[in-house]
C-alpha cells in the first residue's frame, strides 16, 4: 500500500480537479427521443432475435428461459441483462451476442413486441388474464377449457408473416393462438401443454407476445441525430416575456483540459498550489475564450478540409476517429484552432492522387462520403442502425459458417465478394417440331433486304427495326388448332407476314395423339394432315395461306371446325379426295405427335404459349389485347442487345444467326417453372455432431450429418464436382427408380455433378420393401464411377424390380466388372439403421410425408416434387446451380489445399451456404491508389472474423458528424480490418459546417451507477459557447415523424446567457410513416384525389391520406401493429377497387388489404386500383357533393379536435397558419384573435403541427373554449423522394407551399394563409368569397408606394425582371387557395415538379415559399389581391395605411428592426391583444399551479 502522506496527496490533488472542473462547468443542452407506447420487455426483445435466425431456436430459447422473468423483481436490472444475454449465448457466437446487445441498444425488436401488443388489444384481451388462448375466435384464461373449445373449432384465423408458428408437419389443423408474456409462469403454464399438442398432431400452436400490465417506464430511442445550429441575428427573434430559465437538472459535466492554449494547468496547479483559485479562474477564462466563434475569413477557409485531415493523421490511430468525431460535430468551436494547422503536402499530394483515381474508377468526388461493410454499401444520408444491424447479423451469420468449413480470413473474404444473380433461362427453338411458315434468310420475298449485321447500326437512334436478312428475331405460338385463342394466333402472324416485319415466325402444334382418332372428327388432326398435303403439293408458305383461309371462316363459331378445314381444300384442291388426305388411311399423319412432346419436354405451363427467341411470354403479355404490340417491344429489346454485340466484336457477318442465339449459357431444352419459380429453401450443411446421435440432432446437424455420410456416383475418381445432386424417393416404387434412372442419363453426360441418394420409404422398413433400396445403398458403399453407373441402370428398371419382387437373387443382376463379394457381403449385412436414419431426415428437416419425391441440388432443396422430372430437368438444375455461384466457388476451393472429395464437399457447402443469402445491395471492390499519408488503418484485434471496412469522407460534413460516431460504435461491436480516406474538398469559400452536431447511438444499453435502471440514449452537448443564438433540431430516420413533448426553453432560439445550468429537450416518436405509390392499372396514371383509410377491425378508420400524382405518392401515420389498408368510404370506394398490392402482409390477390409495421425501418407499398366498369367515366375530384358524414375523421395526418359529423360547414373561415419558436407563438395567438374580432363567420384553424412548441399545444385548446375557435394540427413528413431542404426556417416555407394539396380534406372547398406576424382588420369571410377568376390562388402584390426602398425591390432587376415581364411579384405573408380548382389542375403536382428541378441548385429559391408561386406564374395562375389586403410599412407609404385590411410585420433591410419593437409602433391594437392573451395565460398558469399543490398537498 502507498505510505499515508502520498494518498493523502492524491486526495488533495483529485479534489482540486473536482473543483477546477465546478469552476469550469459550461451550460449543457440535452436531447432524447422516447417512443410513443411503453418500454418492452427485454426477453421478448431477445426472442424476436432468436426468431430471426431461426424458427428452431426460437422455440428453444423459449424453453430455455423457462419462468425467467422471475428474477427481474429479485435482480438489478443490469444482473438481469446479464442472465438474459447468457441464455441467448447458448444458441449465438459471441459476434451475434455483441449484435444481439447492439439490437437492445437501439430496441431494434421493440415495435415487433408492440405489433404484438396492438394485435392482442384488437382481440381483445379478457379482463384479469396474465395470459390467453384464442380458439377459432373464442378464447379462454384457463388452461382446462383448451379441450372444450377445440371441439368447437371452425373458422380458421388469419395468421400473419411473422406470427410464430410451433414446428409441425401437418397442415389444416385446428389453430391455437396464444397471447402471453415469455418467460412467465402463465406462459409456461400454457406452453407445456399446447406444445406437447403441437408435437402429437393435433394442433397449429401459434405465438404472439401479450405483457398484460406494461411497464410504466419510457422507452429512449437511438438512431437519429441532434443539431444545435447557429441562428442568424441579423432580426432579432427572441420573445422579451421569456425569463432567465432556471433548471435542476444535473447534468454530467465536462472533463477538464490539461492543456488550454499552450498552458498546462495541470502542472502550474501542481507547481503553484498557493495560486489554485486564480490559475481555475484563468482557466476559465481560456475555455471561454477558446469557444469565440469569430467568423473565418475567405483565405483562412479555403484550406480548412485538408488542415482537419492533417490533424487527424498526426494522431495515434486509435484515436483518430474519436479526434475527428470531435472536429467535425464540434466544428464552430474548433474552427480557429484548425486555421493554425499546417497541410501536410505528401497528404495533399497523396488525396489528390487517389480522388483522380476514384473518380475515374468509382465516380466518386471530392467530398463525397461512402461507407461499405464488407463490400455492401450502407447508405450515407441516414445511416440507418437498423438496416445495419441486419446486415451485420447475415454477414456474420456467413462468416462465421465460413469460418466453421475451416476456411482462412483471406478465403473468408474472396466468398463474400461473390455476387449470386438470377439467370434468365430460355428454351432452345432448334427443335424440328417447331414448323417455321418463313425463314428470312432463304425466303425469296426477303431477298432484297440487305444481309449484313452491321445494317443493325444504321437504327442505333430510331425507334424503327432493321429490316436485316438474318433470323435475328424468332416468334414461336404453341396452339391446339380447336381452340378459341388459336384464331387470334392466326391474325398475329398474318399481321407480322404480309407485312414483311423482319421476323421468323414458328409453329407448334399440340394435336390429339390418339391413333384411332382422324381428321373426320378432329379438327386439329384435320388441319395438320391438311397443312402436310398442301407442303407436299406446293411449299410452307402456301400451306400457312391456306390455314390463315380457314380460320377466316372461323369467325362464327369461334372455334375452328372440320368443316372449315374441308371447305378450303376443296375450294383450294377441287381434283384432290379430302377424305385420302383426312380419313383414317391418311398418308399425311407424320409427325403428329412431335408437337405435344416436344411442349411436354419444354416444361412451359398451360396453352396457349408464345416464345420470343426463346423466352416465354408472361401471363400478363399473354393476356394483352395488343400482342402485337408486346411482340414488337421485344424486338426492340433484342435490338439494342445485337447493336451492343456488333460493337463488341462478338457479333459477326460470319455467324449464324440461330446459333448466336442459341448458343448463350442460359439457353436450356426445358424449362421447368417448379425448378425455376418455386420459393428456395436451403439446407444448412455446416455442422461437427456424433453420427449416433442423430434423432436428438437439430435440423442443421442432421442435414450436416448426412452430408457427412454420404456415396457419390462420379465419372471418374479424385474429380471435382462442382455440383452435387441428391435425388430423395422411395427406390423400391416405380417413381422412385424413373427418378433414379433419369438422374443416371444425365450423369453419363454431365461433367460438373457428381450424385448421392436419399431413401424416404413409403411404408414400415422391412427387408422386403427395400429390396431394390438396399442394393442401391450396397452399390454405392462398395462400387465406384462406371461399374456403379451401369449397375444402378440395371437396378432402376422396371423389369429388374419385377423380378426381384417375384423372387430372383439380386446377385443375377450384377454387372461385369464388380466387386460381386464385396456386393453381396454389405447387402446382406446392411441394417435398417441408415433408411431409419434417412427417414428422420426426410421428416424432421425436408417435412417430407413417407415416398415423397424431391431433389437437392448444392443445398438447395426442391420438393415436394409432383410431377415428373425429366432428364432435362437435372441438366437445368446442375445449369442453375453451376452458373449461379458454384463454378466461382470451383475457382476458389481448386486453390484450397484439400483434397479433391472434401473439395467436393466444401464446393457444396459453400454454395449452400452463400445462395441462402438474402439477395443484397451490389457488392463493391473499393481500392485506394495510395495509402500511406491519405488513409487511417485500423487493423483487427483478436480472433473473430473480420469486416473489411472502407469508409470515404471529408471530415468537415454532415456525413463526418454520424460517420465517426457510427465507426466507434461498430469497433466495440465487430472485429474490423477499417480504411479510413480523407476525402477532402478544396478552396472552400464558406464555412463546411455551421452546427454542433450528435449521432445518437451506442453499442450496447448503458446502466447507471447502481445496476438497477439503464440510461436512456441521450445527445448531449457541453461546453457551448454562450454568446450565439441556437437553434436544436433532430434529425430522424425517414420513417419517423417525431414531436417535442418537453422542453424548458424556447428550443428555436436558445439563448445561453439567458439560462442558468441546463436546456433540456424531450421529443416523442409520434408515429412511424407508412409510405405508398398507387397506380390505375389501366391508365398507368396515379389516380389523383383517391383517399386511403387505415385501421383496426374495431376501429376501422383511425388516420386517412390522398393519393397524390407525383408517382402516385401517399403516405398514413401509423404505429406498430396490424392495419387494414382500405378505399375511403364516398367516391374513393365508389369509384374504384383494389386489385393488388405489394409490401403488405396478406397476399396480392386478396382485397383486403392487411399491413404490418413491425420495424423503425421505412415501409413502401405498391397499390393497384381500377375504376368498377360502371363508374369507367367518373372523377373524383369533380364538384359532385361527397356523402354526408364522409369526414368524420382526419384528413392527411389530421387530427379533429371538434368534429361535425352530421353536416360539412359550408359557412366556415379555414385559415392555416405557420409558427415556429415563442416568439412566432405570440405573434401567431395574436393574430388569432385578431381575425376573430373582425368576423362574425365560425373560424377554424389549421395549424402545421411538426414545429409548434409543447406550451402551445398545451393552451390552444384553452384558447379554443375561451374564443370559442375550432383547430386542427395538420401534419405531413416531407416525402423522401422530393429534395430535401436542411434549414429549419426553408423546410417551414417549404411546407407553406409544397403540400396544400395533400395536408387538408377535401371538404375544405377553400383556405387562407395568414402569416404568424400578421393582424387582421378586416373581416376575411371577403376575402374567402372573392372571385380568382379561374386561377387556384390568389397573392397581394409588393406595394411600390414607400419609394424610399427602392434599392431593396429585388424583383426590379436580375432574374426576377426578365421572368416576370413587368408582371407583378407578390407576397406570401396572405393568400387564398381555391381547391377544387388547385387539385383539378393539379397545381400541386405542378409546384412540387418545378421545386425539384430549382431546388438543385442552393442558390435558387432563397425566399421558397414565395419564390416558387411567382416562378411559376406562367404555369400556375395568381389572382393578384387588391392592394389593401395586404400592407407592410416596409414596402407600402403611411397613406396606404388607413385602407389596411391586414397589416404584416415585414423584415426591413433597411432598418433591421427587431419585430416586437416593430408591432407595438406601427400597430397600436397589438399591443392590447398581447395584453389580453398575456392576462389569460397567466391565468392558466396560475391554474395549473394551484391544481399541482392542492395535488402534492393531498398526496
Amino acid at each position: 500500500p502507498a505510505p499515508p502522506k502520498a494518498t493523502s496527496g492524491l486526495t488533495a490533488l483529485w479534489l482540486t480537479l473536482l473543483a477546477a472542473r465546478k469552476a469550469c462547468a459550461s451550460k449543457a443542452v440535452t436531447a432524447r427521443l422516447a417512443a410513443k407506447w411503453p418500454d418492452t420487455p427485454l426477453l421478448l426483445e431477445a426472442s424476436e432475435f432468436m426468431a430471426e435466425e431461426s424458427n428452431e431456436k426460437f422455440w428453444q430459447f423459449l424453453e430455455t428461459v423457462g419462468e425467467l422473468s422471475i428474477y427481474k423483481q429479485r435482480e438489478s436490472a443490469y444482473s438481469y441483462y446479464s442472465l438474459i444475454l447468457k441464455k441467448a449465448g447458448q444458441f449465438l457466437d459471441d459476434l451475434h451476442v455483441n449484435l444481439l446487445k447492439f439490437a437492445f441498444s437501439i430496441r431494434a425488436y421493440s415495435p415487433t413486441i408492440q405489433m404484438f401488443q396492438q394485435i392482442a388489444a384488437d382481440v381483445p384481451p379478457p379482463d384479469g388474464c396474465n395470459a390467453f388462448v384464442v380458439i377459432h375466435e373464442k378464447h379462454t384464461c384457463k388452461v382446462n377449457n383448451i379441450r372444450k373449445l377445440l371441439k368447437k373449432a371452425t373458422l380458421r384465423p388469419y395468421l400473419f408473416e411473422g406470427d410464430h408458428k410451433f414446428p409441425t408437419d401437418k397442415e389444416n389443423l385446428p389453430v391455437v393462438i396464444l397471447y402471453a408474456e415469455v418467460g412467465t409462469r402463465a406462459f409456461s403454464e400454457f406452453h407445456k401443454v399446447l406444445s406437447e399438442k403441437a408435437r402429437s398432431g393435433k394442433i397449429l400452436y401459434v405465438l404472439r407476445h401479450y405483457v398484460q400490465k406494461p411497464s410504466s417506464r419510457k422507452m429512449y430511442l437511438s438512431g437519429y441525430g441532434v443539431e444545435l445550429a447557429i441562428k442568424s441575428t441579423e432580426y432579432k427573434a427572441l420573445d422579451d416575456t421569456q425569463a432567465k430559465t432556471v433548471t435542476n437538472t444535473s447534468m454530467e459535466n465536462e472533463i477538464e483540459a490539461d492543456e488550454i492554449q499552450g498552458f498546462l494547468f495541470r502542472k502550474l496547479k501542481e507547481l503553484h498550489s498557493e495560486l489554485r483559485d486564480n490559475l481555475t479562474v484563468f482557466q476559465k477564462y481560456l475555455i471561454e475564450s477558446n469557444k469565440e466563434m469569430m467568423p473565418l475569413k475567405v483565405w483562412e477557409l479555403q484550406d480548412l478540409s485538408f488542415q482537419a485531415a492533417s490533424q487527424i493523421m498526426t494522431t495515434p490511430v486509435y484515436d483518430a476517429i474519436k479526434l475527428m468525431k470531435d472536429i467535425s460535430q464540434n466544428f464552430p468551436i474548433k474552427a480557429r484552432s484548425l486555421t493554425r494547422v499546417a497541410v501536410n503536402q505528401q497528404m495533399r499530394k497523396e488525396i489528390q492522387e487517389n480522388q483522380k483515381d476514384l473518380k475515374d474508377r468509382f465516380h466518386i468526388q471530392p467530398g463525397d462520403a461512402y461507407l461499405l461493410i464488407n463490400g455492401l454499401q450502407v447508405n450515407t444520408d441516414t445511416y440507418d442502425p437498423f438496416s445495419i444491424l441486419d446486415m451485420l447479423k447475415l454477414e456474420g451469420k456467413i462468416m462465421n459458417g465460413l469460418r466453421n468449413l475451416g476456411i482462412h480470413q483471406e478465403d473468408i473474404s474472396k466468398f463474400l465478394k461473390l455476387n449470386s444473380y438470377d439467370e434468365k433461362y430460355i428454351l432452345d427453338i432448334r427443335h424440328s417440331s417447331i414448323v417455321w411458315i418463313n425463314d428470312l434468310e432463304n425466303d425469296q420475298m426477303y431477298a432484297a433486304w440487305p444481309a449484313s449485321c452491321k445494317e443493325l447500326l444504321k437504327q442505333i437512334f430510331s425507334e424503327t427495326i432493321s429490316v436485316i436478312k438474318r433470323n435475328f428475331h424468332n416468334l414461336v405460338l404453341f396452339i391446339d388448332p380447336a381452340k378459341e385463342y388459336t384464331f387470334d394466333f392466326m391474325k398475329l402472324a398474318e399481321i407480322f407476314y404480309f407485312h414483311k416485319f423482319p421476323l421468323r415466325i414458328g409453329f407448334v402444334f399440340i394435336l390429339n395423339a390418339d391413333d384411332k382418332v382422324d381428321g373426320r372428327n378432329d379438327a386439329g388432326v384435320a388441319l395438320w394432315r391438311a397443312f402436310n398435303y398442301i407442303l407436299k403439293e406446293r411449299s410452307v408458305s402456301e400451306a400457312f395461306i391456306s390455314i390463315l383461309h380457314m380460320y377466316q371462316k372461323v369467325k362464327d363459331q369461334s372455334v375452328l371446325t372440320v368443316e372449315n378445314v374441308k371447305s378450303v381444300l376443296q375450294n383450294e384442291f377441287p381434283h384432290a379426295d379430302i377424305w385420302d388426305i383426312l380419313g383414317v388411311h391418311s398418308k399425311y399423319d407424320n409427325g403428329r405427335k412431335a408437337g405435344a412432346s416436344f411442349y411436354k419436354i419444354t416444361g412451359l405451363g398451360p396453352l396457349p404459349q408464345v416464345i420470343y427467341n426463346g423466352e416465354p411470354f408472361n401471363h400478363e403479355e399473354l393476356n394483352s389485347e395488343e400482342l402485337d404490340i408486346v411482340v414488337l417491344h421485344r424486338m426492340k429489346g433484342a435490338s439494342v442487345y445485337l447493336q451492343r454485340d456488333i460493337l463488341m466484336g462478338t457479333l459477326n457477318d460470319k455467324m449464324n444467326a440461330i446459333d448466336y442465339l442459341m448458343d448463350r449459357n442460359s439457353v436450356v431444352p426445358r424449362i421447368n417453372s417448379v425448378i425455376l419459380h418455386a420459393q428456395h429453401q436451403y439446407l444448412n450443411l455446416i455442422s461437427s455432431q456424433d453420427f449416433s446421435t442423430f434423432s436428438f440432432l437439430e435440423s442443421q446437424d442432421k442435414s450436416a450429418m448426412i452430408a457427412k455420410n454420404m456415396h457419390y456416383l462420379t465419372q471418374e475418381d479424385n474429380v471435382i464436382s462442382a455440383v452435387t445432386l441428391w435425388i430423395i424417393a422411395d427406390f423400391d416404387t416405380s417413381s422412385g427408380r424413373k427418378l433414379l434412372y433419369n438422374a443416371l442419363i444425365h450423369m453419363k453426360k454431365s461433367v460438373h455433378s457428381r450424385l448421392g441418394v436419399i431413401y424416404n420409404p413409403t411404408s414400415k422398413i422391412n427387408e422386403e420393401n427395400t429390396a431394390i433400396s438396399r442394393g442401391i445403398l450396397a452399390a454405392f458403399l462398395t462400387q465406384k464411377n462406371n461399374l456403379l453407373w451401369s449397375f444402378l441402370k440395371k437396378l432402376s428398371k422396371e423389369e429388374t424390380a419385377t423380378a426381384i419382387y417375384s423372387g430372383s437373387k439380386i446377385k443375377t443382376f450384377l454387372t461385369e466388372g464388380m466387386d460381386k463379394n464385396a456386393f453381396e457381403k454389405k447387402y446382406n449385412t446392411v441394417g435398417v439403421n441408415i433408411f431409419r436414419t434417412h427417414q428422420l431426415f426426410c421428416q424432421d428437416v425436408l417435412k417430407l410425408r413417407p415416398g415423397e419425391i424431391s431433389i437437392v441440388s448444392n443445398g438447395k432443396f426442391l420438393g415436394p416434387l409432383n410431377e415428373e422430372i425429366y432428364v432435362e430437368d437435372f441438366y437445368l438444375l446442375e445449369k442453375i446451380a453451376f452458373n449461379n455461384l458454384a463454378e466461382k466457388i470451383k475457382g476458389i476451393v481448386e486453390n484450397m489445399k484439400i483434397s479433391s472429395e472434401n473439395m467436393s464437399d466444401l464446393i457444396m457447402k459453400v454454395d449452400a451456404l452463400l445462395s441462402s443469402w438474402p439477395k443484397q445491395t451490389p457488392w463493391y471492390n473499393v481500392t485506394f491508389l495510395k495509402e500511406k499519408h491519405s488513409i487511417i488503418k485500423i487493423n483487427p484485434q483478436g480472433n473473430d472474423v473480420v469486416f473489411d471496412v472502407v469508409a470515404i469522407v471529408d471530415p468537415l460534413t454532415r456525413e463526418a458528424q454520424k460517420m465517426a460516431q457510427l465507426l466507434l460504435v461498430l469497433g466495440k461491436i465487430i472485429n474490423m480490418n477499417v480504411k479510413l480516406f480523407m476525402n477532402c474538398k478544396s478552396k472552400l469559400s464558406e464555412a463546411p459546417l455551421e452546427s454542433f452536431y450528435r449521432f445518437v447511438l451506442e453499442p450496447e444499453l448503458m446502466s447507471g451507477a447502481d445496476g438497477n435502471s439503464f440510461l436512456g440514449p441521450v445527445a448531449k452537448f457541453l461546453d457551448i459557447p454562450e454568446s450565439p443564438l441556437l437553434t436544436l433540431n433532430v434529425i430522424t430516420p425517414e420513417s419517423w415523424l417525431v414531436e417535442t413533448v418537453h422542453s424548458n426553453c424556447d428550443l428555436d432560439n436558445i439563448h445561453l446567457k439567458d439560462i442558468e445550468k441546463a436546456v433540456t429537450a424531450e421529443y416523442e416518436l409520434e408515429y412511424l410513416l407508412l409510405e405508398g405509390h398507387c397506380l390505375d392499372s389501366v391508365t398507368k396514371e396515379p389516380p389523383r384525389g383517391l383517399q386511403f383509410t387505415l385501421g383496426t377491425k374495431t376501429k376501422p378508420v383511425v388516420v386517412d391520406t390522398i393519393v397524390m400524382a407525383n408517382l402516385g405518392y401517399f403516405q398514413l401515420k401509423a404505429n406498430p401493429g396490424a392495419w387494414i389498408l382500405k378505399l375511403r368510404q364516398g367516391k374513393s370506394e365508389d369509384i374504384y377497387q383494389i386489385i393488388g398490392h405489394e409490401g403488405t402482409d396478406s397476399p396480392s390477390n386478396i382485397q383486403d388489404v392487411i399491413v404490418v409495421l413491425n420495424s423503425f425501418k421505412s415501409k413502401i407499398l405498391e397499390v393497384e386500383v381500377k375504376k368498377k366498369p360502371d363508374k369507367i367515366n367518373e372523377d373524383i375530384l369533380t364538384d359532385n357533393e361527397e356523402k354526408k358524414g364522409m369526414w368524420d375523421s382526419i384528413k392527411s395526418f389530421t387530427r379533429r379536435l371538434h368534429e361535425d359529423d352530421d353536416k360539412k360547414e359550408k359557412d366556415v373561415l379555414n385559415i392555416f397558419s405557420v409558427a415556429s419558436g415563442h416568439l412566432y407563438e405570440r405573434f401567431l395567438r395574436i393574430m388569432m384573435v385578431s381575425v376573430l374580432r373582425n368576423t362574425k363567420t365560425p373560424v377554424k384553424f389549421w395549424f402545421l403541427k411538426n414545429y409548434l412548441s409543447p406550451s402551445f399545444k398545451e393552451v390552444i385548446p384553452h384558447m379554443a373554449k375561451e374564443y370559442g375557435f375550432q383547430y386542427e394540427l395538420v401534419q405531413y413528413k416531407w416525402p423522401h423522394w422530393l429534395h430535401q431542404q436542411t434549414e429549419k426556417q426553408r423546410i417551414i416555407w417549404g411546407y407553406k407551399i409544397l403540400f396544400l394539396d395533400v395536408l387538408f380534406p377535401l371538404a375544405v372547398d377553400k383556405i387562407i394563409f395568414v402569416d404568424a406576424d400578421q393582424i387582421v382588420r378586416h373581416d376575411l369571410k371577403e376575402l374567402r368569397d372573392l372571385d380568382l377568376g379561374g386561377a387556384p390562388y390568389g397573392y397581394t402584390p409588393f406595394c411600390d408606394s414607400r419609394t424610399e426602398m427602392e434599392g431593396y425591390r429585388f424583383w426590379k432587376t436580375g432574374y426576377w425582371a426578365s421572368r416576370l415581364l413587368g408582371r407583378k411579384y407578390h407576397i406570401s405573408a396572405l393568400y387564398v387557395v381555391d381547391f377544387k380548382k388547385f387539385r383539378r389542375i393539379a397545381a400541386g403536382d405542378r409546384l412540387r415538379g418545378r421545386y425539384q428541378s430549382l431546388s438543385q441548385d442552393p442558390n435558387s429559391l432563397s425566399n421558397l415559399d414565395q419564390d416558387l408561386p411567382n416562378d411559376m406564374i406562367y404555369q400556375v395562375a395568381i389572382k393578384s389581391l387588391p392592394q389593401d389586403w395586404l400592407w407592410c410599412e416596409t414596402w407600402c407609404d403611411d397613406e396606404s395605411k388607413k385602407r389596411a385590411k391586414t397589416i404584416d410585420l415585414c423584415n426591413n433591410p433597411k432598418t433591421k428592426e427587431p419585430k416586437l419593437e416593430a408591432a407595438a409602433r406601427i400597430i397600436p391594437e397589438w399591443v392590447e391583444y398581447d395584453t389580453e392573451i398575456r392576462q389569460l395565460l397567466d391565468r392558466l398558469e396560475n391554474k395549473k399551479k394551484s391544481k399541482s399543490k392542492s395535488l402534492s398537498l393531498h398526496i
